[in-house]
């Protein structure tokens, strides 16, 4: 299908003669894939926001950026997939958050910049097309635009047999946001901010590899229990979706209050917050001040998984980082909660030489040095 969710002619044209080759004997199902793009048109309907044009069908997507009230916008966009996390979706058989995945990897690196998500695109490719869990994956990625508030404007489906095995598929997806010229993010960091910390779901999206080393190295199967998750299965524990964090950034960065942001995914703290401090300036984070959710420190002792390791690799709890003046960690800290987050003071901006730096105190207890 193209960028818009075009539909296809039939796959078995009237007047075939017998015994020749058609699409479908091939592997390929045009009628499947029609029917998706049938099943899917409400679920992208639900997401619609101002400044969407037009409906899917089309080679294209429109984006009206007057209509949504940018002046001066500037674009800032992002693409990212899900990772091996796909893996334990399509071998526990729930495909049903894995889009909401998807869509947060994307829309969290957009807001970190200041930037507002405006719509997502995804690709959805297989070996062969079932309606079911096709629809879904995009009901999932539909619910992960109605968190974030951009609109899902169409995608690509792909059946490729001799591609992929048995019930495997790929997914990948593409955000574009805008920000107003002179609200764009990072700005003004310095010596005195206050690091915030916003709880995470879990491991979210990344790190899945070592994950399913850990499951396979103790002899569990993802329908078992999950040792860290009472009344959860380990494939649905491990599935948790990853949290989305636009709203409330959007907000905070709406009231003057946020500085910097960082989304905390593969390479963890140390990989991610040096990321958006600028050049002179330590971050000293203190691994004490937030509770670390059970599945890491079972990911830690299950794998033999060195702390400084598991730093590095997950997110250990904390999302998401924002950068605020000391004077507003209070206030900040009041607009995140009432948003719904999760938040924690967990350390501090430090003068520091050439480029920026981190460390972390305090490492958790109980976790191979």
């Amino acid at each position: 299908m193209e960028a818009a969710l075009t539909s296809s002619p039939t796959s078995t044209p009237k007047g075939t003669p017998p015994g020749s080759l058609t699409y479908r004997e091939a592997g390929v199902d045009i009628d499947a894939g029609d029917a998706l793009v049938e099943a899917i048109k409400p679920l992208a309907k639900s997401t619609d926001r101002t400044g969407t044009m037009g409906g899917l069908g089309g080679f294209g997507a429109l984006f009206d950026l007057k209509a949504a009230g940018f002046t001066d916008p500037v674009l800032v966009s992002s693409t990212d997939g899900v990772g091996t996390k796909l893996r334990v979706a399509i071998d526990a058989g729930r495909h049903a958050t894995v889009g909401i995945d998807l869509v947060a990897m994307c829309v969290n690196d957009l807001v970190v910049q200041g930037a507002e998500p405006l719509f997502f695109l995804d690709y959805f490719a297989s070996g062969k097309l079932r309606l079911d869990q096709a629809r879904d994956v995009i009901a999932g990625i539909a619910e992960g635009c109605r968190q974030a508030g951009c609109a899902l404007v169409g995608g690509e489906t792909a059946e490729m047999p001799g591609m992929y095995a048995a019930e495997d598929y790929d997914l990948a997806g593409f955000a574009v946001g805008a920000a107003e010229r002179g609200a764009l993010l990072p700005r003004a960091v310095g010596p005195g901010d206050v690091l915030l910390g916003l709880g995470s779901a879990g491991v979210h999206s990344n790190g899945f590899s070592l994950v399913r080393r850990v499951v396979a190295a103790a002899g569990l199967s993802l329908a078992d229990p999950a040792p860290f998750a009472a009344g959860q299965s380990l494939g649905e524990a491990l599935l948790a979706p990853t949290r989305i964090y636009v709203k409330s950034l959007l907000g905070l960065h709406r009231a003057g209050l946020l500085k910097a942001a960082a989304h905390i995914t593969g390479g963890g703290l140390p990989g991610n917050l040096p990321r958006v401090l600028p050049a002179g300036v330590t971050a000293v984070v203190d691994a004490a001040a937030w509770p670390v959710p059970p599945v890491f420190a079972w990911l830690a002792g299950a794998g033999n998984v060195a702390a400084d390791e598991m730093l590095r690799v997950f997110n250990c709890g904390i999302g998401m980082v924002v950068v605020v003046a000391a004077a507003d960690a209070d206030k900040a800290t009041a607009h995140l909660a009432a948003a719904g987050e999760s938040v924690h003071r967990i350390g501090r901006i430090e003068a520091g030489d050439g480029a920026a730096t981190l460390r972390i105190d305090n490492l958790p207890q109980g976790w191979p040095r």
